[in-house]
């Protein structure tokens, strides 16, 4: 008996099958501009950032249509490429329906030293000057450019001292680009017997000798932990198999703008101490991770990292250069790793350490960029370069980020046994009409301390006494001018917006404790409940260290609240 004789379900039917998947369909014309895109780079999961910075430069948002056809591309469900796209502040994801944002962005910065300079009338001007439709203008936080506050970014292009008419007038000429300083190249920093070291140890070298000069030199973790530096190196050589070096250039701590400062000068300083770093615990491939709000180092590294390759020096592919999208938490090593794998920026429980599983849960051994320019030093200098500046019983050198209400705002290498006093006559003193009255010693982690406390070294250890640390030395001087109060909300609304959310002690504390900073007079029982409990359960130090504006603001400046 033929087939079509027999009866069955399938002749009783209707005849209105489905054509197509259940889900959101992949439209063609997306799916070509997402390929033009890519063009022959690889279809690799961890690449899913890179890609996505791709989409919202080239489109100015990120439509579902977009997101689709690149989940199609990296063989990834949209709901991985979604989450993903929607945990960074840079991206713009446009659903069906909604209307994409205006071509020109602006990002004023409202971080602390920003907002001292004047930040949110300048926002105010902003937005009641420009056209919506045409300009949207949104807050920021620390573009790492503290010095020349209050800043803004227009598309990829900073405007120092910002004024409206800045504004307009960069808006006019179309500027809106990344400006890209005066640097020293490939050319001239070998000329003057740059990697040279590197090649010798490469020839001749014994790592462990390297090791013992960084420890001799008192080096430690500039990004803010002060790790020592070489301890590091023996934890990650124990570990067999593929090992590799990230570097972590996400400078998102308010107030910090050191590894920017020397990135846009002498970016082979760096890179030599990186190589030196790698070659040290046999890295197979070094990860840069910089932060996107550096659009001129990242132009600066890519050119760079290219001259390297074309020299010979390392092969290519070998420093993976890795842009970030506007997530704080992403300094955190273990959320910094997570975004180099393409996810979202969520801390990871530890143990197991970086230093085991790390970057696709190889041993990684993870430095700041500072770090690194100094491990260049010491290895041609000897580690006399660290430990033969000796101050108030301290040792080494710091690199202060120095900013707020000061004559010469920037960053100044001194003594590590500095005192505050010492950092603000080496920022040409107090503002003319303003009298010293507290300081942030390390950003917004370290909260604030009174102008009384003004004879302790400004270094590692020594003020942790005092409920603080020195961190990132991201200091911001305060006047009588300002509010401690103020200043202490400022911080809190920025760990609010940049808590990853993946603990609720963190996501649900920061909330709770702006709203209660906003009272006319603080509940400080409350308060200090509330601290107690982020402190004692939040995974990593963004929770942990939140707390820190909030008590030392009740302790040292208890008439303001």
């Amino acid at each position: 008996m033929a087939l079509d004789d027999r009866k069955g379900v399938w002749k009783s039917g209707k005849g209105k099958g489905r054509h197509t998947p259940k889900g959101r369909q992949l439209e063609d014309q997306a799916w070509d501009e997402v390929r033009a895109l890519l063009g022959d780079r690889p279809r690799r999961s961890d690449l899913l950032i890179e890609f996505l910075h791709l989409i919202q430069d080239a489109f100015g948002h990120l439509s579902a249509a977009h997101m689709r056809a690149l989940a199609e591309e990296l063989r990834l469900s949209m709901a991985e490429v979604y989450e993903v796209a929607t945990f960074y502040a840079h991206f713009d994801v446009v659903k069906e329906g909604e209307t994409p944002p205006p071509a020109l962005t602006i990002r004023v910065c409202d971080s602390l030293s920003c907002e001292l300079a004047g930040a949110q009338a300048l926002k105010s001007a902003l937005e009641s000057g420009l056209d919506a439709s045409e300009v949207r203008v949104l807050r920021a936080p620390c573009m790492g450019r503290c010095d020349t506050a209050p800043v803004l970014e227009l598309g990829h292009h900073h405007i120092d001292h910002a004024t409206p008419e800045k504004v307009n007038a960069a808006i006019a000429a179309n500027h809106t680009h990344a400006d890209i300083p005066d640097y020293e190249g490939f050319a001239a920093y070998e000329a003057a017997g740059g990697y040279a070291s590197l090649k010798e140890l490469r020839a001749n070298g014994d790592w462990e000798q390297v090791q013992e000069n960084v420890l001799g030199a008192g080096l430690r973790g500039l990004g803010g932990a002060g790790f020592p530096s070489g301890k590091k190196w023996g934890f990650v050589r124990a570990n067999e198999g593929t090992r590799y070096l990230g570097v972590n250039g996400d400078e998102g701590e308010p107030g910090t703008f050191k590894d920017r400062y020397y990135l846009e000068r002498t970016p082979h300083l760096f890179l030599e101490g990186m190589l030196i770093a790698a070659w040290a615990v046999e890295a197979e491939t070094c990860f840069i991770y910089m932060r996107d709000e550096y659009p001129a180092v990242l132009h600066i590294l890519a050119e760079e990292i290219k001259a390297l390759e074309e020299a010979g020096l390392v092969e290519k592919g070998y420093i993976d250069l890795r842009r970030g999208a506007g997530a704080y938490i992403c300094g955190e090593e273990s959320a910094m790793i997570e975004s180099i794998e393409g996810k979202r920026g969520l801390p990871r429980h530890r143990p197991p350490f970086v230093a085991q599983v790390g970057i696709f849960d190889k041993p990684t051994l993870v430095h700041n960029v500072e770090t690194l320019l100094w491990v260049t030093r010491i290895v041609r200098e000897g580690p006399e370069v660290l430990s033969s500046t000796e101050k108030n019983g301290r040792k080494g050198l710091r690199s202060y980020s120095i900013s707020g209400r000061v004559n010469n705002p920037g960053v100044h290498l001194l003594p590590a046994g500095s005192t505050i006093m010492d950092l603000i006559e080496a920022a040409g003193g107090m503002l003319e009409g303003h009298t010293f009255k507290a300081y942030q010693p390390g950003g917004p982690s370290a909260g604030l301390l009174p102008a009384s406390i003004n004879d302790v070294p400004m270094d590692f250890d020594t003020l942790q006494p005092l409920g603080t640390f020195i961190g990132s030395a991201a200091v911001v001087i305060l006047s009588d001018q300002d509010s401690a109060r103020g200043a202490a909300l400022n911080m809190l609304r920025f760990f609010e917006d940049e808590s990853c959310g993946q603990c609720t002690p963190c996501r649900v504390g920061c909330e709770k404790a702006v709203k209660l900073m906003q009272a006319d007079k603080w509940d400080q029982p409350l308060l200090e409940e509330l601290c107690t409990a982020m402190g004692d359960a939040s995974i990593c130090g963004l929770g942990q260290a939140a707390p820190n504006p909030i008590r030392m603001t009740m302790k040292h400046f208890a008439d303001e609240v």
